[in-house]
């Protein structure tokens, strides 16, 4: 989920899928190059699985998402 979207943020998309029939069910990793202090727990607030930061570590990244998904 990228944190920065046109029209409503990824924090509220999140929580509107949250709150949809998909609810639990489907991961979400928040994504973002604009880290604000707070955001991190902002994220899992609005019911993110994860949080990752650009610039994407491409040696570890595929080992980031799969921690969350476990």
């Amino acid at each position: 989920m990228d944190i920065q979207l046109p029209g409503i943020d990824g924090f509220e998309a999140t929580r509107r899928i949250r709150a949809s029939s998909a609810d639990g069910k489907v991961p979400i990793i928040a994504l973002t190059s604009y880290a604000m202090t707070g955001d991190h727990e902002r994220a899992l607030a609005a019911g993110c699985t994860g949080y990752i930061e650009k610039p994407i570590n491409s040696d570890t990244i595929i080992d980031e998402i799969r921690r969350y998904l476990r």
